[in-house]
């Protein structure tokens, strides 16, 4: 959300791109069918231009509310820009925050009937599918639906992706050798004692996902050696690229990153060896103020123009190539695409799964031993 830094920082470097894209598309029209066609009615894809439906906003109010998951409250500023760039006289409220924060206000506003987002732009996938089923979302598909990646979508148009996110290690080029290229491991060598930086697994659910996944390729000694490798753990996806980035730590995991270039940091996706992936899910709330500011935003997001300015190569859209050097994000087998959703959805696996690992990274007094009360996830 060139090389890659911490998620904040990507999401700050792909948004000056998305600026760029924001600025080109507000000089070029983009073709559309005539006003008289179909408006987004039900099943149909959007026919408005981003130009149409920036008049029939304003003509609603103008305003738009969006909750957007993130790890801190600026890392969004560069949509925001890019999008008052392109739309200047819509009144963009974005509010960042954990979407496990987020989805639990967006549920007491439901209750209390005080509503506020027009959009939700969550990590929280397993909500998509809640909301739906309780008829809270907006069926809708903007202009590109048909293009975005199957798995990136509801058949419906409830939600869809707009960006692909991937989260793995990364580490410094320099620092490992330009001609070495580390695994996950790799990463319980002694000489990396000291030298790790990893956003807390407990506490982000995608971070968390991650780590099973090197639990079940390297087993719970791999788990064991790496704890002992006095990481220095940290709130926030956002945390081991920052350490990596500053010189505090050679190594970073847990985190957000691109593999176009290796320079100065190296993001591992190598083949055979796993990280994870998933589509950032988006979606208008039915009971949205401001729908029409919504589809605007949405239609924006998918807009080939954003697409091709992702913070890190990768497209939701099938039409889309990635920049040389990248394969398409559901091209990698090892990216756990499709595992993520089902992940999110079993919530009492997820809750075993956290217990385990605040256990062996210190978080819970006891013995951090294989078996530890019956209670590996998996086993």
């Amino acid at each position: 959300m060139s090389s890659f830094l911490s998620r904040r920082r990507v999401l700050a470097t792909g948004a000056g791109a998305a600026l760029s894209a924001g600025v080109l598309g507000a000089s070029v029209t983009p073709a559309a069918a005539s006003p008289s066609a179909s408006r987004g009615a039900t099943g149909a894809e959007e026919t408005r231009t981003l130009d149409e439906l920036y008049q029939a906003a304003l003509a609603e109010g103008g305003k738009l509310v969006v909750y957007a998951g993130g790890d801190t409250p600026t890392q969004q500023d560069g949509t925001k820009a890019a999008f008052k760039a392109r739309f200047p006289d819509i009144d963009l409220t974005l509010i960042v925050d954990y979407s496990k924060y987020h989805d639990v206000r967006v549920d007491n506003q439901f209750a209390t009937d005080t509503l506020v987002p027009d959009v939700v732009q969550l990590q929280t996938l397993q909500d998509f599918t809640r909301w739906k089923e309780q008829g809270r979302l907006l069926h809708y598909k903007p202009a590109g639906f048909s293009k975005v990646y199957d798995a990136f979508k509801d058949p419906q148009g409830a939600w869809v992706a707009t960006g692909a996110l991937a989260f793995s290690f990364m580490y410094t080029t320099a620092a490992v050798g330009s001609g070495v290229q580390l695994t996950p491991r790799d990463l319980v060598d002694p000489k990396w004692k000291g030298k790790i930086a990893s956003s807390y697994p407990h506490d982000d659910d995608a971070v968390l996902y991650l780590y099973t996944l090197y639990a079940r390729k390297y087993g719970w000694d791999w788990v064991a050696k790496f704890a002992a490798q006095d990481v220095r753990f940290a709130r926030g996806s956002n945390s081991p690229g920052d350490a990596v980035f500053a010189g505090q730590k050679t190594i970073g995991v847990g985190t957000a990153g691109s593999a176009v270039s290796s320079s100065p940091v190296t993001f591992a996706i190598g083949s055979g060896h796993p990280f994870m992936s998933w589509g950032q899910r988006v979606a208008i709330l039915k009971q949205a103020k401001n729908s029409t500011a919504a589809k605007l935003f949405l239609n924006w997001q998918l807009s080939t123009e954003m697409q091709n300015g992702s913070f890190n190569g990768w497209s939701v859209r099938t039409d889309i190539t990635p920049p040389t050097g990248l394969k398409k994000i559901w091209e990698y087998p090892n990216g756990n695409l499709d595992g993520f959703p089902r992940f999110m959805a079993d919530r009492a696996s997820i809750e075993r799964w956290k217990q385990t690992f605040a256990l062996y990274f210190g978080e819970v007094k006891g013995d951090p031993t294989p078996g530890w009360l019956g209670l590996h996830p998996g086993a």
